[in-house]
């Protein structure tokens, strides 16, 4: 299955800019746009409160993008496409989101986004802050093995830790506490991940990769990074029973629990492929003994047009749930 190399755009070159002038021309009652590159909360949050910071390759969208807002983000750095915003520009994007009680800098675990995060934290200490911190995020079960945990990759889960710690950032929270908050919810999130197709990259036009005809690939990351391996693609009821006992049996999600589920489209996949799916997710869960306590189908963290989706659960607890039912209006998480 080829990937689409023709994109609608202008210069190669602006289509960042230019998607940033969009973004915040369409959702301007939720955010603005700041200095080199940032997306800021059209409305800060109130003095007193922590920040919440992310910084991200482009090509994702509407990850990072659209979780700025009112009981979200208060500031995301974008960077080029696929890759990671520098230092300097995420100290920018700190110095933004600084609300008088400290700033914590959330980190999808991928190399270049960590290196650039702790050279960032570096000039905050240079400059006498002790009022920042930074929390690795990971979720994706396939790139590493239960008990290496901290080696795994940001991916579509992260959704989940956002809104959660978003709604609690709202309240009279230390930074100490927020940092906690967000590592509950990522100890309890985990993501596997399948595609049937590439995507081309809109500055280069390459393909990030390839897949024969009728192959899938399952745990492949959201830069094409290798996942579990390659295999003739199945129907879609066989795929989710191939995919969900891993996300299960790793954290172990146990009869009783209940969860919060994410069915994450990776670029192209239809709402009547999706929906399908998430038929059989609900199914097997179900014969788990687990409760969907609330379920999100649709293109959260894409990777431009790939073919694939992903699948993410969240274990709840009564605090977790109460985080995730408070407001939140950000351009594609909201929340009455």
């Amino acid at each position: 299955m080829s990937a689409r190399t023709h994109k609608l755009i202008n210069e190669p070159g602006n289509i960042v800019d230019e998607m940033l002038e969009g973004f915040c021309a369409a959702y301007s009652d939720i955010v603005q746009l700041g200095g080199d590159r940032l997306v800021l909360r059209a409305q800060p949050k109130a003095l007193g409160k922590v920040g919440l910071v992310m910084g991200g390759g482009s090509g994702h969208e509407p990850a990072m993008l659209g979780w700025v807002g009112r009981g979200l983000l208060d500031v995301n750095i974008v960077g080029e496409v696929f890759t990671a915003p520098g230092p300097e520009r995420i100290l920018a994007g700190i110095r933004a989101a600084d609300r008088g009680a400290g700033v914590l800098l959330c980190v999808s675990h991928h190399e270049g986004d960590r290196l650039n995060a702790e050279l960032a934290l570096e000039f905050c200490e240079a400059e006498g802050s002790d009022k920042v911190d930074m929390v690795i995020l990971y979720d994706d079960v396939s790139s590493a093995p239960k008990g290496r945990e901290s080696e795994r990759r940001g991916t579509a889960g992260l959704f989940f830790v956002w809104k959660l710690l978003g709604a609690f950032c709202e309240g009279d929270v230390t930074l100490e506490a927020a940092k906690a908050l967000a590592e509950k919810a990522r100890d309890n999130t985990r993501s596997l991940a399948m595609s049937l197709s590439s995507c081309a990259s809109p500055v280069t036009g390459e393909v990030m990769f390839k897949l024969a005809e009728g192959d899938m690939e399952i745990g492949m990351g959201l830069h094409g990074e290798v996942g579990m391996g390659r295999q003739k693609a199945l129907s879609a009821d066989e795929t989710v029973d191939l995919m969900l006992p891993p996300i299960i049996d790793d954290l172990p999600f146990q009869a009783g629990d209940e969860a919060l589920v994410l069915l994450n489209n990776s670029g192209s996949m239809t709402l009547m492929e999706l929906f399908i799916l998430y038929r059989r997710v609900a199914v097997k869960l179900r014969e788990a003994g687990i409760r969907v306590y609330k379920s999100w189908i649709g293109p959260y963290a894409t990777t431009l047009e790939t073919a694939g989706f992903a699948i993410s659960l969240c274990r709840v607890d009564d605090q977790l749930k109460a985080l995730w039912d408070a407001p939140a209006n950000g351009a594609y998480m909201k929340q009455v």
